[in-house]
Order: structure tokens, then sequence, then C-alpha cells
């Protein structure tokens, strides 16, 4: 993957005496995950499965009609987005103007920015992006005319002649950004399609707000947003207020993401419309929250399997003070904890290459800075001193965030690439 990068002892987990290196030549150094080569705790990332991952919701997307603009901010990495990108995605997606400023040096040229923008310096940046790339479409969601107003008094101060494209939110009552109403929604919209500061392009919508994870909840409560969007977008439509030659219409996607594809094929519009989806999550997808949700997609669309999780941190025993009680070398500083406690996967008994799956009683019940606390059942498999222990993660953005880097393992354990991230 591109673009390469050099590894040395600055990063965390990259070992102290071993000389620089470029993660392109991580391959030749013969190192292996279970062979103590790095130091623990150490996150990695399986290659086979983020291929897998990669592949199946490009295909995924291709089979429903819609386009995948992937949500940047889960991984906040060149070489991930490249590798998205080369896999078929039509763009990329972003929460602020950094993250899209590194999106754009990765390679990315069709951006939503899946976020109200509201700041002078970030309509300076992207101004100054699409000034330095020609070939550069970003869209950004608008949901008040007090927003528009801001916008607007930018582009007078500016003398601003090149209006931002702009997508209108609609959002939940009681969530968190969106037009509430439909009458706000067109009110908003006639607004914007008089003014000379922006570009009026579609419809956007966030619909992991009401996911609960129990299925018959979260159709019914999807299915009705979808609803109320879908009468926005008519209503637009029928009053001739989209500007431009495509009418772009996106949603969330990464827990109920088959849940929102009737919104992104919507037919008999007046401009050809473009469905695109911003999954983030599927590319390392996750062992808790996100793979549950994932089961009852495949209920819902009759798949045997889908994706694979693919994100990891492995930490080690560094000590067993009672019985039941086990302390590994990762905390908060390592591994995601904003939904639920990292689930034990796999243990590997100290200088053996061989990982097995935990017994199913093993916990992790709380997280220090450093010290994860492993609950065991004292009768059955005790964990030792110098053992390395493999945990599963829930929201793998909350894990991403905390390594400048993610060695690429293979399923042997060898270590052959790296990516960086940039948060």
């Amino acid at each position: 993957m591109t673009p390469d990068f050099t590894l040395d002892h600055s990063f965390k987990s990259y070992p102290f005496n071993a000389a620089p290196c470029r993660a392109s030549e991580l391959a030749g150094k013969g190192w292996n995950l279970l062979a103590d080569d790095l130091p623990f705790p150490l996150a990695v990332i399986h290659r086979s499965a983020l291929l897998h991952n990669v592949a199946w919701m490009q295909d995924y997307a291709r089979r429903k009609g819609v386009a995948l603009a992937p949500h940047g901010k889960t991984t906040m990495s060149p070489q991930l987005f490249q590798m998205q990108l080369a896999g078929g995605a039509w763009g990329m997606s972003f929460a602020t103007l950094y993250q899209v400023a590194v999106g754009v040096e990765a390679g990315a040229r069709r951006i939503i920015i899946a976020n109200q923008v509201v700041c002078d310096a970030d309509f300076d940046a992207l101004a100054t992006l699409l000034a330095r790339h020609p070939d550069l479409r970003v869209w950004f969601l608008v949901d008040s005319v007090a927003q528009l107003t801001l916008i607007e008094d930018w582009a007078s101060r500016r003398a601003a002649t090149t209006p931002f494209d702009v997508l209108l939110e609609m959002g939940i009552p009681g969530q968190r950004t969106g037009c509430r109403t439909l009458a706000q929604a067109l009110h908003l919209a006639q607004k914007m399609v008089a003014s000379r500061a922006v570009r009026f392009g579609g419809i956007e919508c966030y619909e992991g707000g009401v996911a609960t994870c129990e299925s018959a909840h979260d159709v019914r409560e999807v299915t009705a947003l979808v609803h109320r969007v879908t009468e926005v977008v008519k209503a637009c439509d029928q009053q001739n207020l989209f500007e431009g030659n495509e009418l772009l219409i996106t949603a969330g996607g990464s827990a109920v993401f088959d849940l929102v594809i009737p919104l992104l094929r919507l037919h008999d519009m007046q401009r050809p419309l473009l469905g695109v989806l911003r999954s983030g999550c599927y590319i390392t997808h996750d062992h808790g929250n996100y793979a549950r949700f994932l089961r009852l997609v495949e209920q819902r669309e009759g798949l045997d399997a889908s994706l694979r999780p693919a994100l990891e941190v492995w930490a080690m025993v560094q000590s067993v003070p009672e019985p039941g009680l086990a302390l590994l070398t990762c905390g908060r500083r390592d591994v995601s904890y904003d939904l639920e406690m990292p689930l034990p996967q796999r243990h590997a008994a100290r200088a053996s290459r061989q990982a097995n799956a935990v017994p199913a009683d093993w916990k992790i019940s709380a997280l220090n800075d450093q010290h994860a606390y492993l609950r065991f059942d004292p009768a059955g498999l005790i964990p030792q001193v110098g053992d390395r222990v493999s945990l599963g993660i829930s929201h793998p953005c909350t894990t991403f965030d905390k390594w400048r880097w993610l060695p690429l393992v293979e399923d042997d354990g060898a270590i052959t690439g790296a990516v960086a991230t940039r948060f």
C-alpha cells in the first residue's frame, strides 16, 4: 500500500532496538506477532479479513445499485483510504476539514463532509483545497438558515464567487443535527436556492442514532426516517429546488446499512439520482457492537456470512495476583472502551506460536490507563505470566485513534506491512 512511511522507536510498540525502516520493508524483517518480536500491547489488522471486507462491502453496494463513500474518520489512515478507493469506492466521507485535507492528500476527489461547516477558518480551508485541486468536489451539510447566514457572511467578506456544494440534512427529533420537519426543510431549501453562496445538490441523513440492535424496532424506526426523508426529497424535486445535473442522496450505514437502501434508490426524480452509502466501520468490523448489528443484517438479507473482524489488540499477562484475576499490559490508552469492555478472543501460551480460543468465562471487567482486568474461572484454564491474549474490540474508531501505526499480519502471524493513522 502507498504512501510508504518510515517507522522507528518513536512509534508505540515498534521495537526499540530495531533500526528505522519503511513500512514496505517490514515483510523482509521476518517478524511474527507471536514470536514476541514486537513489544505488547500491539494493535494489529489481519490482512485477509481486511481485503475481504473491502471487497464484500463494495460488492454489496454494487449489487444494491448504490455508490460507496466510506467514512474516513473510522481509521484516518491514508493507506486504507487508498485501498478503499482502489477497490471501487465512489469517494470518501469525513467529519472535519482537517480530515478532508488528509483524504485529498491520499487521492480522494469526491468527498462528503457528513457534518455542518460553520467556521471561517474551515471555509477558508475548503476554498483553498478546491482552488488547488480543480478535479476536487466536496459537499457539506446545512441544516439551518442560521448556518446559511454564516456561509453567506463569509462569502461576502472574502468576495467569494464560487458557491459551495451543500446537502440539506434531515434529522430526528431528540437526536443530533438536521432539520426536524418538512416545513423547516423546504424553507431552508428555498433559502439555499436563492443564495449565491451555496449550490443545493441533495439530501443527507444519519440513521444510526435510532438503531438499538433489536430488529423489529430498527426496521420500524429507520423506515420511518426513510419515509420522512423521501417526503422531503420528492417535495424539493417537485418544486425544482435541486441545482446541478445530479441529485445526491446519502445515508450513514455502518450498523443498519440494509435499511436505508430504499432511500438511496428512489425513482421518478426529475434529475438522475445517485444514492451514496457512507459506511465506515465495515473496513475492519469488530467483535462486539457491529458484530451484533451485522447478525441482524444477515438475517434480514438472507446472508450466510458477510464482514469479518480484522482489528484486535494483543497484550501480555503481567500479573496473576489472586485466583480468578489476571492483569494484562493493555488499557484505555490502547483499546476501545466507549461502548463496552474489550472482548478476549485468543490465548497463546508463553513462547508458543499457537493461539487458541479463550474459555467462554474469560471477561475484561475494567480498564485503567495501562491495565486490563481479566476475570476467569480458577477451576478452568489459568493464564500465566508471559502468556499473550488477544482482545476483540467494540467500535473500531476509538481503537484506531490510539495508534499512530498498525501492523498488517497474515493468518500465520507474519508481519508483512503496516498502515499509519493521521488523527
